[in-house]
Order: C-alpha cells, then sequence, then structure tokens
C-alpha cells in the first residue's frame, strides 16, 4: 500500500464540512426514468436521492448509468427486504414508485436471516410469492442461493459491480459495510490499535477500554469470518481473551460508537458507517476509524439483491436491481445511509478510504451464512447467553 493510501486510511475522518473538493452535486434536473412526461408522475431530481449534513457538502456528480438511461419500471413486483437501514430502503422505493406511478412494489419486511429461512420453506412448499430478495446481509443471500433457490443474473446487471460483490452471479451487492475500530482521539492514537484483530485481546491500551455488540447481527457476521479464516479454537482464545479484557457489552454498534465519541469506552467494533453517522451529527465529535489489515477486522460486508427462482416477473426484477446500482441510488446508500457504493464512479462520504484502499480478507461472503456454528461458539465462551 502507498504512504498516501496509508495516511488515508489513519485520518479518513479528519475532514468533515469539506469531505470533497470537487463539485457539488447539481440536483436540479428532473429524472425522466424512460416514462418522463407522463400524467400523475412526480419530478424526481437527484437532489432527492442525495442525502444533507455536513459530510455530504460539496460532492461530486455521480458517475455511471443513470436512472434516465434504464428501461422504466412497470409493474408490480414482490421484494423480501431484509433489515433496510432503519426503514431508509424503504424509502428508496418509495422514490422510485414517485418516479414510476406504474411501478408497484411491495417488500415484505422482517430479518435478512427470517425472510431467507422464509423463502426456502415456501420453495420447498411449491414456490415462494417472493420476486426479488433484498438483505442486508450477504450471508442470508448466499443461504437461499445455496438452498438451489435464486437464478443467475445476466451479465448487464453484474457487470458494474467487483467479482466479490457478486462470486457467482446469484446475488449482488448493492451497497458494502466495512468492520472498522472507531476510537477516542482524545484517548488514542492510531498507533495505538493493532493491525490484526487476533492482537487486541494482548494490547495494553485496549484493556478495560472496549465495546462490542455480540448480539448484533454484523458482530456475529464478523466472529463468523474469524472463524472461517483462523479456524474455532484460535476464534474461541479471542473472544475467551476480549472478555478476560474487561469489555462492555452494548445492544448495537451504533450505540458503541457513541459510546467511544462520549468517551465512556476508548475503542470498540462496528460497521464504518455508525461512526460516520455520529461525525454527521456531531461533526466536533473525537471518533476517528481503524482498519486492521487482512483479517476479520477488515471484513466488507454487503447488502445485495438476487431473484427469486420461479418468479413470473424476471424481467421486472432484473431492471429493479439495474436501478439499485444506478448512479442515482449509488449516492442514495453512499450519502443517506453513508454505506460504501458498489459502482466506482461514486464515492464514499467523509474521507472514508474506497474499497480498493482497504485490505479485506480472502473470503466468499456466501460463507457467513454458517451462522450456527458461531452462535454455538459464542454461547460456550459466555458471550451470548
Amino acid at each position: 500500500m502507498s504512504d498516501r493510501n496509508s495516511q488515508t486510511r489513519r485520518r479518513f475522518l479528519a475532514a468533515t464540512g469539506t469531505a470533497f473538493a470537487g463539485s457539488a452535486l447539481a440536483g436540479c434536473s428532473a429524472l425522466p426514468g424512460g416514462n418522463g412526461g407522463e400524467q400523475g408522475k412526480e419530478q424526481i431530481t437527484l437532489s432527492d436521492f442525495r442525502g444533507s449534513g455536513p459530510l455530504v457538502e460539496q460532492r461530486p456528480e455521480p458517475q455511471g448509468t443513470s436512472i434516465e438511461d434504464l428501461p422504466a419500471l412497470e409493474g408490480e413486483l414482490t421484494i423480501y427486504l431484509g433489515g433496510g437501514e432503519g426503514g431508509l430502503y424503504v424509502a428508496l422505493l418509495d422514490l422510485l414508485k414517485k418516479m414510476y406511478p406504474k411501478f408497484e412494489p411491495k417488500p415484505r419486511i422482517n430479518s435478512s436471516a427470517t425472510l431467507a429461512n422464509t423463502i426456502i420453506q415456501e420453495q420447498k412448499g411449491g414456490n415462494s410469492p417472493a420476486d426479488v430478495f433484498w438483505a442486508v446481509d450477504a450471508g442470508s443471500l448466499g443461504t437461499v442461493a445455496e438452498a438451489g433457490y435464486a437464478t443467475t443474473l445476466p451479465e448487464q446487471v453484474v457487470k458494474p459491480v467487483p467479482k466479490n460483490f457478486h462470486p457467482d452471479d446469484q446475488w449482488v451487492g448493492v451497497a458494502g459495510r466495512a468492520r472498522s475500530v472507531p476510537f477516542n482521539t482524545n484517548k488514542l492514537s492510531r498507533s495505538d490499535i493493532p493491525d490484526k484483530v487476533l492482537d487486541f485481546p494482548g494490547a495494553p491500551t485496549l484493556q478495560g477500554n472496549m465495546g462490542w455488540a455480540p448480539t448484533y447481527g454484523a458482530f456475529q457476521s464478523f466472529v463468523t469470518a474469524m472463524r472461517v479464516l483462523n479456524g474455532e479454537q484460535k476464534t474461541k482464545e479471542w473472544l475467551n481473551g476480549m472478555q478476560k479484557q474487561n469489555i462492555t457489552e452494548y445492544p448495537d454498534e451504533f450505540l458503541v460508537s457513541n459510546a467511544v465519541a462520549d468517551g465512556e469506552i476508548a475503542a470498540g467494533f462496528a460497521n464504518h458507517y455508525y461512526a460516520v453517522r455520529v461525525k454527521s451529527a456531531r461533526p466536533e465529535a473525537p471518533i476517528e476509524l481503524a482498519f486492521t489489515k487482512d483479517d476479520a477486522g477488515a471484513l466488507v460486508n454487503a447488502s445485495g439483491a438476487e431473484i427469486i427462482k420461479g418468479t413470473q416477473n424476471e424481467e421486472l426484477a432484473q431492471n429493479f436491481i439495474r436501478h439499485l446500482l444506478s448512479a442515482e441510488a449509488q449516492e442514495f446508500f453512499a450519502t443517506r445511509t453513508f454505506a460504501y457504493p458498489m459502482i466506482p464512479g461514486v464515492q464514499p462520504v467523509g474521507g472514508l478510504p474506497t474499497i480498493d484502499e482497504l485490505n479485506p480478507p480472502e473470503l466468499s461472503l456466501s460463507k457467513l451464512s454458517d451462522i450456527q456454528p458461531t452462535i454455538e461458539l459464542m454461547k460456550e465462551t459466555g458471550v451470548l447467553a
């Protein structure tokens, strides 16, 4: 890695209101979406997709395939929506519905794991009513695909996305999230944080100063990655070592990140966007992110979508996923959910290093579906009740 990239990794949250010096997103031209002038259609602009706040000011215009270059969405589409980032994914569906009056998305919302199991049971019983499974967890997408209930996506759908986010072309990532270590800059410097996550239990500066959210799905995926990469024994030792370090438990990783910013703890484990949310709401908060290298602590997971085998709406489903990968939708994910965009023409917010500047491990995200051995190991070590 170059020195410049290394510095970016270490100081990515230093900039707030001037995260990007490029031209401001215009956001003033209407997006026809293939049906301009249709009666009842609302005029939607780029600014409707783009978020607001100090971390998203002065962004360059998103590049990539524009919605206006895609066929119009038309018809009814049943979407099993796993998670959804606190309703933000539903907000994106609402935007698309406003753009296309003849488009009728029918979301069914639950946890990703629950919906994956529902699809499998429905398919075993004959056929699932789901046309598309859109999940915040790649492991759940992998579960459905491995059961044989996802179609193969055509090249025109997956082509804009790096291969590791469509490993077998049965699902494709639409937004990424990186594992990270939020730390309080009044308590720690980047050099206090090990580059390898397995070294955390013995790090003297972290004793009694860390937090985690073991009941949280993202954390369990992280531990699953550790188990797959390093084996059960080393993962067990790591879990026991962190407990001996007197790590503090929180219900979710947003609370972990807020506790870091408040100085309750010096550092924690969390998906990257929680610290970015804190920084967006409190630009002066003493919080930055560190990233480990080439291990489970550097995992980049993805929200993604797949088409369910047996759907009668396959063409509409493919077009819908192409819309999720449009420049405008990727700008939505980047600036309203603070996720990593999946196409190269849209930049992450807040000075985040790009995915290319991170060092995630070589691991098929589909393997994150094997969660049950992780749960058993976490219970065995007392991390879970």
